[in-house]
């Protein structure tokens, strides 16, 4: 599998806070990047892969759901994970 414990770990504890606090928004967008960022370069080699593709597009629409609500809770988190992340918007 692409993404292991001690990935998921990491992330959680650069992004979230805590490697238990798996609830986090912006560990939840972490991991989110992360697994569109593999399932990406998988699609540019596997372009007639459709199933990927909307697994993909899911997966941008849930981040994309979860930064529209940290914007509205707090600009500043909203603003940190974005630049951090180095995500559009």
């Amino acid at each position: 599998m692409y993404i292991t414990q001690e990935t998921k770990k990491e992330l959680f504890k650069e992004h979230g806070g805590a490697e238990i606090n798996t609830g986090s928004t912006e560990g939840q967008v972490a991991l989110f990047t992360f697994r569109i960022k593999h399932l990406t370069d998988h699609l540019k080699g596997n372009k007639k892969d459709l199933v990927t593709r909307r697994a993909l597009v899911r997966l941008v629409g849930k981040r994309r759901r979860l930064l529209d609500y940290l914007k509205e809770k707090d600009i500043e988190r909203y603003r940190a994970i974005i630049s951090k992340l180095k995500l559009r918007k």
